[in-house]
C-alpha cells in the first residue's frame, strides 16, 4: 500500500512498482487519480481514506480487511507546506503518521517511511544518514514536524525503513515535473522579478534532486526490506550547488531577474518595497533558510544495498529545469 498515491512523488513510486509486477493498492484523499510524473495515469487499485483520521476514517471491519491485505506499507502522505499552524502539521506529519502505523501494525505489514534529509534542521557540513535525530534546530514546522513523524516510525516495534529526500525538482533528463508548487512558487516569484532580494549566507548551498532518482530509490528499498530494515536512507544529489550559481542561472535567460543576495545580517524584510514584501512574506520568505545553509548529505549506506548515484545536477540540470517551466508555460518565454 502506497499512501499518497495522488500526490506527486507517490504517484511516480506506484507507477514505478506497477511496472516492476508489484500488486500496489494505493490510498488517496480528495484526488482519485494516481498519474506518474509524466502524466500517464497508473493502473492500480485505490481506496480513500484519511490518515489525519483514527483508522483513516474506516469502519473496523474495512480497517482490518485492508490491514491484512498488504504486508508492505510506503507511507509518502505528508503536508509539504512551510506556512501552516502547528496543529495542521500534527494532525497529517504526525498524527497521520501513528494512525497509519496502527494500520501497519494490524497487518504485520513492514514500513517504509518517507521523510526529508533537512530533518537535520540547520546543521551545515557533512549529513550522515546514521547521524541522531536532532530534538530542535529545526528552520520550521515541517521539519519539526517530519521529525516527530520518524520517531514514531522508530519507536514502532516494526519492521521499518525511512528513506529521507532532499528537494525534489524535476526529471533528470528533461526537467519534467507533474505539478508547480512548494518549491516551484518561491522560484516563480524570484525568476518574474517579483522578489529581488533574498537573504544568503556565503557559501550557502541547494541540494536538488531529481524526482525519477527519488521515486526509484523508494521502489528500490521497497524491494530490498530485508536489506534496508531498521535503516535511514538519503535520496539525494550529493552535488550541493552553491546559491550564487542557482541564482546566477536564473539571471542567465534575458527575460528573467537575478536577484540580489544578501547576507542575512544586513537583510531587513521591511525595507523592501511593499508588494515585495508582501510576497517575501507568505511566500519566498518561507523558503530563505534554505538559501543559509551549507549541508552535505551522505548518501553511503543507500549506496552499499545497491542504491545508484544520482547522475550530475549542476547548472546544465538547473537549465533543462528552467527550460521546461518554459516550455510547459509555467515561466514566461524569452520577448
Amino acid at each position: 500500500m502506497v499512501t499518497g498515491a495522488a500526490g506527486l512523488l507517490g504517484g511516480d513510486v506506484c507507477a514505478r512498482l506497477v511496472k516492476a509486477g508489484h500488486d500496489v493498492t494505493g490510498l488517496v484523499h480528495r484526488t482519485p487519480d494516481v498519474r506518474a510524473n509524466d502524466g500517464s495515469r497508473v493502473d492500480l487499485r485505490t481506496v480513500r481514506g484519511d490518515v489525519s483520521q483514527r483508522r483513516l476514517g474506516w469502519h473496523a471491519a474495512q480497517f482490518e480487511k485492508i490491514a491484512q491485505g498488504h504486508d508492505l506499507l510506503i507511507h509518502c502522505a505528508a503536508t509539504v507546506r512551510f506556512d501552516l499552524d502547528e496543529a495542521d502539521y500534527r494532525a497529517v506529519n504526525v498524527d497521520g503518521v501513528a494512525n497509519m502505523l496502527a494500520l501497519a501494525k494490524a497487518g504485520d505489514m513492514a514500513v517504509l517511511h518517507i521523510s526529508t534529509a533537512y530533518v537535520c534542521g540547520t546543521r551545515d557540513g557533512i549529513i550522515r544518514e546514521s547521524d541522531p535525530l536532532p530534538d530542535s534546530g529545526f528552520a520550521n514546522g515541517y521539519e519539526a514536524s517530519k521529525a516527530a513523524g520518524e520517531r514514531l516510525v522508530r519507536g514502532s516495534g516494526l519492521r521499518w525503513a525511512i528513506a529521507r529526500p532532499s528537494i525534489v525538482v524535476g526529471e533528470h533528463q528533461s526537467g519534467t515535473i507533474r505539478q508547480f508548487d512548494t518549491t516551484y512558487a518561491a522560484f516563480k516569484l524570484i525568476a518574474e522579478g517579483r522578489v529581488r532580494h533574498m537573504p544568503a549566507r556565503k557559501g550557502a548551498t541547494l541540494d536538488f534532486v531529481p524526482i525519477d532518482h527519488v521515486a526509484s530509490g523508494i521502489a528500490s528499498l521497497a524491494e530490498r526490506m530485508d536489506q534496508a530494515a531498521d535503516g535511514t536512507f538519503h535520496l539525494i544529489s550529493g552535488q550541493p550547488l552553491p546559491v550564487p550559481d542557482f541564482t546566477g542561472a536564473i539571471g542567465d535567460y534575458p527575460q528573467f531577474h537575478e536577484p540580489e543576495l544578501v547576507a542575512p545580517e544586513a537583510f531587513d524584510p521591511g525595507m523592501l518595497p511593499a508588494l515585495e514584501r508582501r510576497l517575501f512574506k507568505r511566500v519566498a520568505g518561507l523558503y530563505a533558510s534554505y538559501f543559509q545553509r551549507d549541508p552535505h548529505f551522505d548518501d553511503s549506506a543507500y549506496r552499499a544495498i545497491g542504491g545508484a548515484a544520482c547522475p550530475p545536477t549542476g547548472q546544465a540540470y538547473i537549465r533543462r529545469l528552467i527550460d521546461y517551466c518554459i516550455t510547459a508555460g509555467f515561466l514566461p518565454g524569452a520577448p
